[in-house]
């Protein structure tokens, strides 16, 4: 019989801080899961090697489904973002194990394709009104059908989700957290005149989509919501912190703009209420958060029930594995809404060889037996972990607020 012989975990820092899972069987097939946890990446990494690896050694890989469940149920602390992230290291590296082992991309395992692509949304963003719309310009004449949007609110030092100058956005910047100032009265002021400019300069036939980022209370997002309306938003994201779910029930009685929920959400509990009572148009678990292709796959069977879509998470944090593990869940699913995408640097590209494309706005993989990435080694130890935090937010009077 096939065993589990060898588990090893990886930590690197090529553009970003990434852990990586690879899972050798006694016939030589490896497989590669993402076990990235932005800022608090060693955590995941002790987890697995200290607490899962040992549990791993000498089981079948093939045994996906069971395995899951050992490592879920067989343990008393359940869910939580560092057990569910290393859950799915080890459940998206069987799936590369078992692909390879069929001859099959692991779409093909799934259920074969849905679509014929992935449609996905890029970041646009500015300091100013002005550098908005040309970024947006950018991106449109690249190609893409859907457009995220932020702006730098005037004299606020602390905007979520505007570049640094033309490279990649990266929140994540010091070695300590950055404090940043946030102020919730000027953004609801301004952040609805910028996405009407967007939609005065290039008109309705793409998507826009913006992030809240958590940032505001149900009530103010309930403001937000019905003041942009117009703008005909394909969804406002993470408009409340999700801790209280029933909160959105308060944002659905004052506005008509979609609401995704779910990138910090790592089990299909943690979305249950938000799904059946219909509370949110999109769920944003993905797959290295939420307990790997496994439990994705039922979170998402769930929100179909309630003609609820997907809208998985895809910034640079998570690595090229978790991308095509992305689509090529993506590519299967029936209620299919978009996938966040962010092009990975050079180096990271570099490290992560990956079959996955864009092209027309569209994200595809090729035929490539299992997830179709690689993982270099020698390349990846060129670039040591480098320890960076997410920063904090505080308003004007000093308190910390969301970030």
């Amino acid at each position: 019989m096939t065993t589990i012989e060898r588990a090893e975990v990886f930590v690197a820092g090529p553009g970003r801080n990434f852990v990586t899972l690879r899972i050798t069987t006694s016939d030589g097939v490896t497989g590669l899961g993402d076990a990235t946890l932005n800022g608090r990446e060693l955590a995941v990494a002790s987890y697995l090697r200290d607490h899962v690896v040992p549990l791993l050694i000498g089981r079948d890989p093939a045994r996906i489904e069971d395995l899951w469940q050992y490592l879920y149920r067989g343990v008393y602390w359940r869910r939580g973002p560092v057990t569910m992230t290393a859950i799915a290291a080890v459940d998206t590296a069987l799936w590369d194990i078992k692909g390879k082992v069929a001859g099959l991309p692991v779409h093909q395992l799934l259920g074969g394709r849905s679509r014929d692509g992935v449609t996905v949304y890029c970041h646009a963003s500015g300091t100013d009104i002005p550098s908005l719309l040309d970024d947006v310009a950018r991106f449109r004449e690249a190609g893409y059908r859907a457009v995220r949007a932020q702006a730098a609110v005037p004299d606020v030092g602390g905007t979520y989700g505007v570049r640094k100058g033309t490279g990649i956005y990266e929140p994540a910047n010091a070695a300590l957290p950055e404090e940043q100032l946030w102020d919730t009265e000027a953004y609801l002021r301004f952040a609805p005149t910028y996405l009407t400019a967007v939609r005065e300069e290039f008109g309705f036939d793409f998507h826009l989509l913006h992030d809240v980022h958590h940032r505001l209370t149900p009530i103010e997002a309930a403001r937000f919501g019905k003041s942009v309306e117009d703008a005909q938003l394909f969804w406002m994201e993470d408009p409340t912190p999700a801790e209280n779910q029933e909160a959105f029930r308060l944002i659905r009685q004052h506005t008509t703009t979609p609401i995704a929920v779910g990138e910090v959400l790592t089990s299909i509990w943690d979305v249950q209420h938000l799904i059946t009572e219909q509370l949110i148009d999109y769920v944003r678990t993905t797959v290295v958060h939420a307990g790997g292709i496994t439990h994705l796959r039922r979170i998402f069977d769930l929100a179909a029930l309630y003609q609820v879509r997907t809208g998985s998470h895809g910034a640079t944090d998570l690595s090229p594995i978790t991308l095509a593990a992305a689509v090529q869940v993506d590519l299967t699913v029936p209620n299919f809404g978009i996938q966040e995408y962010m092009e990975h640097a050079e180096v990271t590209r570099e490290v992560f060889p990956s079959g996955v494309t864009l092209s027309d706005g569209l994200l595809d993989v090729d035929d490539t037996p299992g997830l179709g990435v690689e993982y270099d080694e020698k390349a990846a130890a060129r670039y040591p972990y480098d320890p960076k935090y997410l920063p904090v937010a505080r308003r004007r009077d000093g308190s910390v607020h969301d970030w």
